[in-house]
């Protein structure tokens, strides 16, 4: 491993070096969707029962997206700030927030195992499970929870793989885990007859051999910065509130995704019943898909942009800001075309069930109608998370899912007979509104102020 190639975000093209940590930044994310969705498609054709199935699992994700909500508190919030240390030269500050965050995550981990097996039934009751679905969603989750402090490592402390500039190793670590769970799902849920209980099983052995790996990297001398938590001293209180601060925006994106979650099952149970709840788990599956490479396009960025801003390259972080937005918009372009031509082919990457098909295809084209503006989120959010302009960034998270999606999701189903289909029709109202907002607000207030020099001269910690 002390062989990987290092990115020099200093130097270069600049374009190059966004291609060198977007394109594994890209394989990596859509190994870890691989990774996320295996189970899904497994278990929708399971013989007799994968609809159902599919449904009660569904339920599950909404607390996985708690728990990775704090995953990221951690780990993106303390990344860029590892990065702009490095941009600095500051070596020792990036190791030490490196250090921290690895403590932080797993004295978190831990406490929300915990409270996960303790209330694991009325939480999921909660989250909409029915007497029906509870079957499928508790054995899941109680196992899924055994594994919950290797999940958190691996993918709390690989973004400070990324901020290295080992972007290739940072891939390998879902590699690991994706192939590991693609192989091991088929034998515990068909050969072995486990079920659902089976999928959960192969999840938890695949995520302790990806968190293996990430220890073993940053405890490897071929890393720059070294994970030794016990030898960096007492952590700072200061320096756990700054990654708590700047990972509060990542931490409510996906706090609040849950919450969505929670509001769509809760709304689609009210006016569709368990067969609506399972029609969501495959719209959302592919949405999951379909935001999967321009997340990335944005993740692989961040550090090109964070290192650059710390060695006030302002130029830099201009030139990857345009570079990013335009392979965004190009890519949410072409997905929203394919996803209105062929519905029929998304859906049947988690489902077979001709009942879900009829109506996941309209509840698909209703979703994904202003899919292309996901890009100027995405844009936004990401030069603010990047550029430690922390309350923008956690204005806009709360902005678009908490002011406008929950609401929107509670309230159309009511109004002119939508029902199920009001649901559906949230995301695209918030996706135009919310992104617009966020990407011309990012404009005004950052991309202008780096093209004027000494605009951005101001202290880096700004919020």
């Amino acid at each position: 491993m002390a062989a990987m190639k290092q990115v020099d975000f200093a130097n270069g093209n600049i374009r190059q070096n966004v291609l060198k940590t977007a394109l594994p930044m890209l394989a990596a994310q859509l190994l870890n969707l691989l990774y996320n969705i295996v189970d899904r498609i497994y278990i929708g054709r399971m013989p007799g029962e994968g609809a159902t199935a599919l449904g009660g699992v569904g339920l599950v994700f909404p607390v996985i997206m708690l728990i990775l909500a704090f995953t990221n508190l951690y780990g993106a919030g303390g990344a860029p700030l590892c990065a702009i240390a490095r941009g600095q030269g500051r070596k020792d500050k990036a190791e030490k927030i490196m250090n921290t965050t690895f403590l932080l995550l797993t004295g978190t981990a831990v406490i929300l195992t915990l409270l996960g097996e303790i209330f694991c039934s009325p939480l999921l009751y909660a989250f909409g499970a029915s007497d029906v679905t509870i079957k499928y969603a508790e054995p899941y989750l109680r196992i899924y929870l055994i594994g919950n402090i290797a999940a958190m490592i691996s993918t709390g402390m690989n973004p400070y793989i990324n901020a290295q500039g080992f972007p290739g190793v940072g891939m390998m670590t879902i590699l690991i885990g994706t192939v590991a769970n693609i192989i091991l799902d088929p034998i515990f849920i068909f050969v072995l007859g486990m079920g659902v209980a089976g999928a959960a099983v192969a999840t938890v052995i695949s995520q302790c051999l990806s968190a293996l790996f990430v220890i073993r990297f940053l405890r490897n001398p071929g890393a720059e910065l070294r994970l030794k938590p016990l030898a960096s001293g007492r952590p700072e209180m200061k320096t756990m509130k700054d990654i708590v601060s700047l990972g509060t925006a990542s931490f409510i994106m996906q706090f609040t995704n849950s919450l969505v979650a929670v509001a769509c099952n809760s709304m689609l149970a009210k006016f569709g019943g368990d067969v609506y709840i399972s029609v969501y788990t495959v719209v959302s599956s592919v949405r999951q898909i379909l935001d999967t490479p321009v997340g990335a396009i944005a993740d692989g960025s961040s550090p090109v942009l964070s290192f650059n801003y710390g060695a006030k390259k302002y130029d830099r972080v201009r030139a990857a800001i345009r570079i990013v937005t335009s392979w965004a918009f190009l890519y949410t372009l072409v997905m929203w075309i394919l996803v209105i031509l062929f519905p029929g082919f998304f859906i049947r990457i988690f489902s077979s069930d001709s009942s879900i098909d009829a109506l996941a295809v309209p509840a698909l084209h209703t979703y994904f109608f202003a899919f292309i503006f996901q890009a100027l989120q995405y844009s936004g959010q990401n030069v603010f998370k990047s550029l430690n302009r922390k309350k923008k960034a956690i204005f806009f998270s709360l902005f678009r899912k908490v002011v406008m999606v929950v609401p929107l999701t509670l309230i159309l189903p009511n109004i002119g007979g939508l029902g199920a289909t009001g649901v559906f029709l949230a995301e695209p109202i918030s996706n135009f509104i919310g992104g617009t907002a966020c990407f011309s607000t990012m404009i005004l207030t950052v991309y202008r102020k780096l093209g004027k020099q000494g605009g951005v001269s101001e202290n880096i910690t700004k919020t």
